[in-house]
């Protein structure tokens, strides 16, 4: 079948699906008519009054989704993006309007600025995408962040093909219905009564039915579009830019969580997913970036990390589950057949395209007021109220933080393990008192015989302040890791079985990292210790040269089975020039 047929084909399916809502609508009122006129008994009035109440109420079903159906096409109103006219971006505009007459398309009635990877085009059509109406262009910054302008202008061209008449006019009419279905399956599903749900499990049957039947029109739709976008843009940017677009997202998913929500509570980002989501900002310590710096910043990032950089932010991630009815082919098969395109040089001898290593971003005017702008328009109003730190700054609270998260269950056992160890001194001063009333004096709490558990000689309770890092180090060297403390570090179910050196080697990773972090807190309170935001690794603290070369032996000798804190304790007395952030 020709893919004319096919087009035709899921426009009379298309059509089927409206007319479905007024067959049924039709049956009823027979329905009713012959209850009331010619079935009706004084008898079982009851029945018909309870007939008729069905047929209304699946009637009234059966409106909503017709009129749910109708108007799919509508646009909604935006309020998470910053519009862009001609006369703020006319050189962005340029390049839509070029791509628009490309593909014989009318340019966009209304450009939109969003903070995805990602771009599109919707329209406010009508009649079942017959008649075409206003259009809506959105675009990611993100995006012009990490393109090319001859990248961009392959995904513009792609866009537009979505919408143009590529083989014939019913293709885009296929593409819009496949839309306005899903839309209106959506309504169905979000009714409130089970009417609602009896009548939607018909629409959801026949559009299922529908988006299979019109899978290989809207997937020829896809290709077409990539064909075109490679004829005007250049073979070698188009297959670049599908190549980009999975790198960028997952580049930009990580700046969101480890950059932009720097800030933030770790409880808050697990619990809301960055930035963008926060709720409830209320919270003591969170912070911002600097104005335009939420989204913006992540043009540092692109700029300090080459494409190997990059790539390895998506090494390992497994490409998103595509959706059973998903127009677009699989990426590496769409770049396969732009491939076998001839080159731009095969197809245009006399074309000279300068290569442009610029970003599009350099398209916008007044970057910087650009991404404040979207920031107004995107972040919640709690989030938006939160005090603004330098990167820096947001890189020294978030590297103290973490080092506390590291270094509090290691404390929590230790204070414990002192506790328990007075308590037990006490007890045998207690008894031995008791036994030999002309002996010794009684011990004071928190001493032993032999000296103080604690360097203030006072007695510690479950209020008291947390070991500090020489009390850490001088309960190790009384032997308590591997006798006590260790007991008493937190630790998964499955793992509360182990004994002996499976035991051991299980804890000593936590124990070394909450040392790490007892060590961070030092640095960083005496200045020793800078932040780095990197941008091309991972936020943090730079150490003095000697603790970056002697840390990690001297915390191994710390928490080996014998442990030995001399060298942890030489390089805590040795003196240090001031770290320097790179």
């Amino acid at each position: 079948m020709t893919f004319r047929l096919r087009a035709m084909r899921a426009f009379a399916l298309l059509v089927g699906f409206f007319l479905m809502g007024v067959v049924l609508l039709a049956a009823m009122a027979v329905l009713d008519w012959l209850v009331l006129t010619k079935l009706y008994s004084a008898r079982a009035a009851w029945v018909e009054g309870g007939l008729l109440t069905v047929t209304f109420l699946l009637a009234v079903a059966i409106l909503r989704g017709m009129f749910a159906f109708l108007r799919a096409g509508r646009l909604p109103p935006v309020t998470d993006a910053v519009a862009v006219t001609p006369q703020d971006q006319p050189e962005l505009w340029e390049q839509i309007r070029a791509a628009a007459e490309a593909t014989g398309q009318q340019p966009p009635d209304e450009l939109y600025l969003v903070t995805e990877v990602n771009a599109g085009v919707a329209e406010q059509s009508r009649w079942l995408g017959l008649l075409p109406g206003r259009r809506r262009m959105f675009l990611g910054l993100p995006l012009l962040a990490g393109l090319t302008p001859a990248q961009l202008r392959a995904v513009l061209v792609h866009e537009f093909g979505h919408v143009s008449n590529l083989d014939t006019r019913l293709g885009a009419v296929t593409m819009r219905g496949r839309t306005a279905l899903i839309h209106t399956v959506e309504a169905f599903r979000d009714g409130s009564t089970h009417f609602h749900y009896l009548i939607g499990v018909l629409y959801v049957g026949y559009a299922r039915m529908f988006l299979r039947t019109t899978q290989s029109v809207a997937r020829h739709q896809e290709l077409a579009a990539d064909r075109m976008a490679a004829r005007h843009a250049g073979r070698d940017a188009t297959a670049s830019a599908l190549r980009a677009l999975p790198v960028l997202a997952s580049a930009y998913a990580h700046y969101l969580e480890t950059y932009a929500s720097m800030g933030g509570s770790q409880e808050t980002e697990e619990g809301a997913g960055g930035v963008a989501g926060t709720d409830g900002a209320e919270a003591a310590g969170q912070a911002l970036p600097p104005v335009g710096e939420v989204y913006g910043g992540f043009r540092r990032l692109l700029a300090a990390r080459t494409g190997e950089g990059l790539t390895a932010l998506a090494a390992g991630q497994r490409p998103p589950r595509p959706h059973p009815y998903d127009s677009h082919p699989p990426l590496a098969e769409r770049i396969a057949l732009i491939e076998e395109l001839p080159t731009d040089a095969e197809r245009d001898p006399h074309s000279n395209t300068p290569h442009q290593p610029t970003p599009a971003l350099a398209l916008l005017r007044d970057t910087d007021h650009v991404f404040a702008a979207l920031e107004a328009r995107t972040l919640p109003p709690a989030v938006a109220q939160l005090p603004r730190k330098s990167w820096d700054e947001l890189t020294m609270a978030r590297a103290i933080a973490d080092a506390e998260s590291w270094s509090r269950p290691l404390q929590v056992a230790v204070a414990r393990t002192l506790r328990s160890a007075e308590q037990k001194a006490e007890q045998k001063a207690e008894q031995t008192t008791e036994q030999k009333t002309d002996g010794p004096a009684p011990v004071r709490r928190g001493t032993t015989p032999s000296g103080p558990l604690n360097p203030a000689n006072t007695p510690r309770t479950p209020n008291s302040p947390l070991p500090g890092l020489e009390e850490t180090l001088d309960a190790f060297d009384r032997g308590l890791l591997w006798m006590e403390v260790a007991d008493r570090m937190p630790k998964p179910y499955q793992a509360a079985r182990l004994i002996g050196p499976s035991a051991r080697n299980f804890i000593r990773p936590r124990i070394f990292d909450g040392l790490a972090g007892l060590i961070h807190l030092r640095l960083a309170e005496s200045g020793q210790a800078q932040p780095d935001i990197a941008w091309s690794g991972r936020p943090g603290l730079v150490l003095p040269d000697s603790w970056e070369k002697g840390m990690d032996d001297a915390l191994d000798a710390a928490v080996a089975d014998t442990p030995d804190t001399a060298p942890l304790r030489a390089l805590l007395a040795a003196p240090h020039p001031l770290a320097k952030a790179t």
